[in-house]
Order: C-alpha cells, then structure tokens, then sequence
C-alpha cells in the first residue's frame, strides 16, 4: 500500500462527508481521488467501489446492521455508524476481501478515529453478521413497498410513488437498473474528430469503447483510470454526457447562425453540444447563477475550443430585458429532484423528499415563465429535467401551454431510429432506466405563436 492514508480510512473519510456534512457524493469522491492522485489504480477502483457501494446499498446494510446490533443504527455514533456500513458492505458485495480482514480493519480503523472503547461493539457485531449473513430475514414479496425498498436500497416514500404511476415489473426494473454499473457515456467533439478516430485512439490506451444505443456518434467508455489521465479529454475531444442529455439537443435542433440561450446550463454539457450543431456560427449563451458554475462553463468551453459560447452569471428567476424575444432556441434543463439519476449520484435518494419535490416543480414554473419570453415569435423552447415526477414533468407541460402562447411539437420525426414513445406525438417524452438506453429524463419542445408578443 502506498504511504498515507488507506483506502478504507479514505472512504470513511467520504462517507462521513456525505452523510454528515451534506456533500455530494461525486464531488467528494472527486475531490479525494485529485487530491491522492499518487494511489495505484487497484487502490482508487477499490476505494471508488467500496465509497459508491456502500452510498448506494445504504438503506440494505443498515436493515442487516440492526438485525445484529442491540444498538440500531440510528443511535450509534456517526463514526461507527459508517464503519459498519462499509464493513457490511464488503461482507455482502465483495467477496475477495476475506471476512477476517473486513472485521480486522473495521476495528483498527474505529480505534485510529478514537474509539478505542466501542473496538469491542464492531467487532462483535461484524463477526455476528459475517458468520450469519446467509440467515438474514428480508420482507417478504408480497410487502411490496418494503420489499422493494430493502431489496434495492430505495427511500419508502419514492418506491410508493413510481408504483402510483408504473406497474410492479416497471418500477422493479427500474430499481434493478440503477444498481447496475453503466460504462461512462461520451460525445466526441465531431468539430475535431469522428467517432471512428476517436475510438481508435481510445483503445489504443486500453480503454474499452462500444457504440451506445443513440445517437449514433455517442460512444461509451470502460477500463479508464481517471478522466484527466486521457490525453483526448485534456485536449477537448469528448465530452462526457449522458445519451439522454445529448438527446435534449437533437430533440432542440438548433439551426446555424441562431441565438441559443441555456438558462441553467452549468457544467456545460448541453451548451457545448448546441455550440458544436452551430458549426462555428451563432452564439450559445451559457448562463447559470454562481462564479464557480460559470467558470466550470469557460473551463469546459476552452478545453473544447467552442469560440461561439459565451458564459454569464444570470439568476434564471430574473428577466434579462436585452433578452426579451431575441433567442431562436431556448433550453431550460431546470433544477430538479434528480430520481432519474441516482444510478450516477446515489446519495441523491436519500436528501430528496416530497415537500422539496414540491418546492422545485413551483420553481420551475417561476423560471419558465421568466425565459419563456426570450423566445422570438417562431422560435423554439426545450423543457427538460433528470427526474420521474410527474408533478415536475408532465404537470408543468400542462401548466406551461395553459399559461403560455406556445404550442406543443411532436418529437416522433425526431427521434432516433428504434425509440419509439407513446407521448412523443404530444411533444414530450419521459425516459425510464431499464427501459430506454440512458439516464431517467423527460424533454418537452414548444413553439412560440408567431402572433405572439411576448404577452401571457
């Protein structure tokens, strides 16, 4: 092992972040990984399994930890609390880390964090749950919403809401999807490169690439140590993005020489990708409300050489005046309750709840009335968001056009060859994991009235 911390000190590190500190997971893990860029790459997959794993099963490990501990898990110091989850983790879902070493390395790290005192307590309750995990009580099938919600490590109250939409298979598909590990999917900047040359290039390096489902110059990536480590990433040839995302822009079809506005567009993915259809002509305004995302815009757009992106710090709830009816295309992908990613940011599942879902479909509607009026006469408004929530989806389409002088446009001659969805005639469509090729996500198109002036 390398000098420094270990890679279980280092998860514990993360998890106690996460769950205390309230950072995002991917962040956190990001920032360890760049920080400790000297780990082997044994030690970084490891301590990046054993960190998203143990986010990910949360809810699973802490119904085996309670079954064994006198002390539920909700009472036991955080610390504690967390070396055991991760410890159960590698007891559940890592079979080629001896049991001995998992408990061994538990107690050595809660006597390392202080807690010399309780090295007894985890002990015990690890090799208790070590020698009888093949005995452990789950619910039964037929408790449907514990059932699944244990199974697949998925809040209660977010399991009760998709079966009020989808049948049981439906939602236990989707469930199952997002335990799975995806490959990364990635855009290549087809302005300096074809998907053919890049894959080449990529798998010169070991890397492994495939074709992914759509769009046709989408590509997905495996076997990679860290992105910075990617010569064509350093250099502005790919982006990563989502399938579902890339979709968003296609579905947009910017025509050359436009004005584009993305509302809320940082990290940058999306305004790249309208840059790029552009072929060097227009101008994609990248607006978003903080310093830090903006420059996380104009560090993405330089790497990428997009000449016609501007970045600008904008609050989307405030109108822009000089923007009123000048743009040809808008995309508003809002701030959402994120459900239909939590496959990539898992502890995302456990901060949302129903009130704040509630909270943000109104604040999508106050921003979409906002930049709805950017819209010249004509011109084309995306909706869109990473969630399945009716109440931030397809309520909002219905609130939007009620309110709006916008009409729906159908998505079907759009759509990728193979993607076919029932809603797509009615303008908007809503991506499932496990269903459809890539993130859970919904896209709705609106044309402005071209007797529109701008008047509700």
């Amino acid at each position: 092992m390398t000098e420094g911390p270990d890679s279980r000190e280092l998860a514990l590190g993360i998890l106690m972040e996460v769950t205390r500190q309230e950072e995002y997971s991917h962040i956190a893990l990001r920032n360890v990984l760049e920080k400790y860029q000297y780990l082997e790459k044994q030690e970084r997959a490891f301590l990046t399994r054993l960190t998203e794993g143990t986010l990910e099963w949360m809810i699973h490990l802490d119904y085996i930890i309670n079954q064994f501990s006198n002390v539920k898990v909700n009472k036991m110091k955080p610390v504690i609390r967390n070396i055991l989850r991760m410890s159960v983790y590698q007891l559940k879902f890592m079979d080629s880390v001896p049991p001995s070493a998992v408990c061994n390395e538990a107690v050595k790290l809660a006597v390392k964090k202080g807690f010399r005192g309780l090295k007894g307590f985890v002990n015990g309750v690890l090799r208790n749950i070590a020698r009888n995990l093949s005995e452990v009580v789950y619910p039964g099938k037929v408790d449907v919403v514990p059932y699944l919600s244990v199974m697949y490590s998925m809040p209660e109250w977010i399991v009760e809401d998709w079966l009020a939409i989808y049948d049981r298979e439906l939602v236990e598909g989707m469930l199952q999807a997002f335990l799975e590990k995806q490959p990364l999917s990635i855009r290549p900047n087809l302005e300096r490169i074809t998907p053919g040359e890049l894959k080449e290039r990529l798998e010169h390096q070991g890397i492994r690439v495939t074709q992914a489902a759509w769009p046709d110059y989408a590509l997905r990536i495996e076997n990679y140590n860290y992105l910075g480590a990617i010569p064509e990433f350093c250099q502005g040839l790919f982006q990563v993005q989502d399938v579902s995302s890339m979709l968003a822009v296609e579905l947009a079809e910017p025509e050359e020489g436009s004005l584009c506005i993305d509302v809320c567009a940082a990290p940058g993915g999306k305004s790249l990708h309208l840059a790029e259809k552009l072929h060097g002509t227009g101008c994609v305004e990248a607006r978003d409300l903080t310093d830090y995302k903006v420059d996380l815009i104009r560090e993405n757009s330089k790497r990428a050489g997009a000449e016609n992106l501007k970045a600008m710090r904008w609050d989307a709830c405030i109108c822009h005046e000089e923007s009123k009816e000048a743009a040809d295309l808008v995309l508003a992908d809002l701030p959402c309750s994120g459900l239909g990613v939590l496959g990539k940011k898992t502890d995302l599942k456990y901060r949302m709840n129903r009130e704040q879902q509630k909270e943000l479909a109104a604040l999508q509607r106050q921003i979409l009335e906002v930049v709805q009026a950017y819209v010249k006469p004509g011109g084309i408004l995306i909706y869109s968001t990473c969630t399945i929530h009716p109440g931030e989806n397809e309520e909002n389409v219905d609130w939007f056009l009620h309110h709006f002088p916008f009409d729906a446009v159908s998505l079907e001659p759009s759509l990728p060859a193979g993607l076919k969805i029932d809603t797509a005639g009615k303008g908007y469509i809503q991506l499932l994991p496990g269903v459809h090729a890539g993130d859970g996500f919904f896209i709705a198109k609106f044309r402005r009235n071209t007797s529109s002036n701008g008047t509700n």
